[in-house]
């Protein structure tokens, strides 16, 4: 199964596309977001994001990669974690699974994630490792089309 797990910096992948931890109005942030807005040039990537408009928590939308390695960014609202039972988890596993998805649709080979909500959104670590690799595992099990997925942790 192509699936690396690697300790990079995720605006300096060499992939076909990059997956932001995005908010539900696809707005400049913190953390990893506001890490590849501006590696991406900032305003270029605001423009392409307020076209948009908006994107529901679990839905994904493509943006061009403008300034990165990448040649798209993949913006998909994480859950807020509120203790598990409210949902977080399906929410969690249909980011990655439409953020494949995407990819798919747009000839992506390779694909790079930071581990979706387990910063500032407050999910636990380890059951959002848990959620990514069992949902990136599901997707390439049932798409052998070659695809390379990286779940990028930093630090």
């Amino acid at each position: 199964m192509p699936f690396h797990i690697v300790n990079n910096d995720i605006t300096k992948m060499q992939v076909d596309a990059i997956v932001n931890a995005a908010n539900t109005s696809l707005k400049m942030g913190g953390g990893v977001c506001g890490a590849i807005f501006r590696a991406a040039g900032a305003e270029q990537l605001q423009a392409a994001c307020d076209a948009i408009g908006g994107c529901r928590t679990g839905q994904a939308v493509i943006t061009p990669g403008y300034k990165l390695p990448a040649k798209y960014v993949i913006h998909t609202p994480g859950p807020v974690w509120q203790g598990g039972d409210k949902g977080e988890e399906q929410l969690l596993r249909s980011c990655y699974l439409s953020s494949l998805e995407l990819a798919k649709q747009h000839g992506c080979k390779s694909v790079a994630f930071p581990l979706i909500s387990a910063g500032i959104y407050g999910y636990p670590k380890e059951q959002a490792m848990k959620v990514a690799t069992t949902a990136i595992g599901d997707f390439l099990r049932d798409n052998d089309d070659g695809m390379d997925v990286y779940l990028v942790l930093f630090g």
